[in-house]
């Protein structure tokens, strides 16, 4: 229950108001503290009535800061990048540097686990997810052509092979 920038979106903690709950908690601090012996009687009455009057987190702050455990709440991580999310961008990448197959089914299996995740989660790494699924799938596009230019090819060499006349003599 500290000053500090603890509630994040250009707010400081000390500006927002404090409500019931957090006089409540103050006031169980300041109480714990009384009866460890860290406030005499007077300066616990004095920071109890100004608990109770407090508008602020600052106000409420004021009475605790000088308290052992009296520490700011760390603020709220935000979720991390989905992993599966980095590896569907890794191996669509990847299929492009000479792994074509071994990078293009994961990529979208991973592309569409991951953003299967981060819907669930609210995870990061949507963009990541979703330029994995359009590598791989460029990627299966590719492996498809050059797997008909092959067909073709063998096709086109198979039967221009029986169909020439050798001349016997």
């Amino acid at each position: 229950m500290t000053i500090g920038p603890a509630y994040g979106a250009g707010m400081e903690r000390a500006q927002l108001l404090a409500s019931t709950t957090d006089r409540d908690r103050a006031l169980e601090f300041l109480k714990a503290a009384f009866a460890e012996g860290r406030l005499s009687a007077e300066e616990y009455e004095a920071r109890m009535s100004k608990a109770l009057d407090a508008r602020t987190y600052a106000d409420l702050d004021a009475l605790t800061v000088d308290l052992p455990g009296a520490r700011p709440a760390a603020p709220p991580r935000p979720p991390g990048t989905n992993a599966l999310a980095i590896v569907a961008l890794i191996c669509g990448i990847a299929q492009f540097c000479g792994f074509l197959l071994l990078g293009t089914i994961p990529a979208v299996v991973c592309g569409h686990l991951a953003r299967r995740q981060i819907r669930r989660t609210g995870e990061q790494g949507a963009g990541l997810a979703m330029a994995g699924l359009v590598l791989g799938w460029i990627g299966v596009g590719l492996a498809v052509a050059v797997v008909a230019v092959i067909a073709i090819a063998v096709a086109a060499f198979t039967v221009h092979g029986a169909t020439t006349v050798t001349p016997q003599g």
